[in-house]
């Protein structure tokens, strides 16, 4: 659908954009969590967005890009996946998303113990099977219904069937909702359900006003990002000061032992230390290059996904724009190209202007 068509209209919770932007409120995660896994919100100390980019570890590998993926107390990683039309092998596909997930970031040598528990949430528009009852649950067990592994789960919530009475009935309420009017009408004491119907009535503003909403947002997210890289560099020059002091008081301790031992021991000692310093400064200097490369990765990832959220009103995105966006590594295109993808009506519009800025 344009770009323009869209204006003056309802977007509703269950559209993707509507639905990404709910899924970056804190509130609104962490109850939705709460809700579909059944764990006390108090109970859950984080719940952390991270890159919805599946790496591939060869050009071979086939790309994953999922809806919203987030780490869950530190120890599980969610994906909560939202699919309206319905498409062929959505099991498989689902699945395929669930050992992505899994074993990403994990390397050789390393210890099978760091991997994390992972579980899909699939929030679906059509039936996926004629059993009644709108949630299920799925994990591996044996033939007696014996756990195996609690590694693997997945939920499904198909919002087309009957409501149950269940704690999940107003969060479909809110993903069914069509109009104002349905919005209006769902009366919930959940925080997250508050929080959500006031963030889809915010994104439901005329235009100046959504124009306004859309860059307080953007500003916020600027700042909490900003505020981390801040966190991260704190604690890693705290880190690099507490070292380089106890690097002095050991060189210190060292020098008088030398004089107490004689100078063969000291001068061993001497090369003992000098070594660890040329190791410990070698590190340091290892971190701070690896600081300003993540910093450079996750802006250029920011860009990219921003960029993706504005052109997904124009359906699934052919897949030279992708390997292009993807592939693009200077700051000041993917700009231009974000400002081209607020304008621009069909991926046709978007690939000429993608083109003509590289010929300026």
């Amino acid at each position: 659908m344009k770009k323009q068509k869209m204006r003056g209209k309802f977007l509703p919770p269950k559209s993707d954009v509507a639905f990404k932007e709910l899924m970056r409120n804190e509130t609104v995660r962490r109850y939705f969590i709460s809700d579909v896994l059944g764990i006390p919100p108090k109970e859950i100390s984080e719940t952390r967005l991270e890159n919805t980019y599946l790496g591939r570890r060869s050009s071979r590998d086939k790309e994953g890009i999922l809806d919203v993926k987030l780490l869950f107390n530190n120890d599980c990683r969610v994906n909560i996946e939202l699919q309206i039309k319905n498409i062929p092998a959505w099991d498989k596909r689902s699945l395929f998303y669930l050992s992505r997930m899994y074993v990403e970031g994990m390397h050789a040598g390393e210890d099978y113990a760091l991997l994390k528990k992972c579980i899909v949430i699939c929030v679906l528009g059509f039936s996926w099977d004629a059993y009644p009852g709108y949630h299920k649950v799925y994990s591996l067990r044996d033939q007696e219904g014996r756990l195996y592994s609690d590694q693997f789960e997945i939920h499904v919530i198909e919002l087309n069937k009957e409501l149950t009475g269940d704690r999940l009935d107003d969060w479909v309420r809110l993903f069914r909702a069509e109009h104002r009017e349905d919005l209006h009408m769902i009366h919930s004491e959940n925080p997250g359900i508050v929080e959500a119907v006031k963030e889809v009535m915010t994104m439901n503003l005329g235009a100046r006003l959504r124009a306004l909403y859309e860059e307080h947002m953007r500003i916020k997210r600027d700042r909490i990002y900003l505020r981390n890289i801040a966190i991260n560099e704190g604690k890693s020059i705290g880190k690099a000061m507490g070292m380089t002091e106890g690097l002095e008081q050991g060189r210190a301790q060292g020098l008088e032992q030398g004089h107490q031992q004689g100078l063969e021991q000291g001068l061993q000692q001497g090369l003992e230390q000098g070594l660890l310093q040329g190791l410990e400064q070698g590190l340091q200097q290892g971190r701070q290059q690896g600081l300003e490369q993540g910093k450079n990765i996750g802006d250029l990832n920011r860009r990219r996904q921003d960029i993706l959220d504005l052109l997904e009103d124009l359906g699934e995105p052919p897949q030279d724009i992708l390997s292009r966006i993807y592939a693009e590594e200077d700051t000041s295109v993917l700009r231009h190209w974000h400002k081209a993808a607020a304008k621009a009506n069909s991926y046709e519009e978007f690939r000429g202007a993608m083109i003509s800025y590289h010929q300026l």
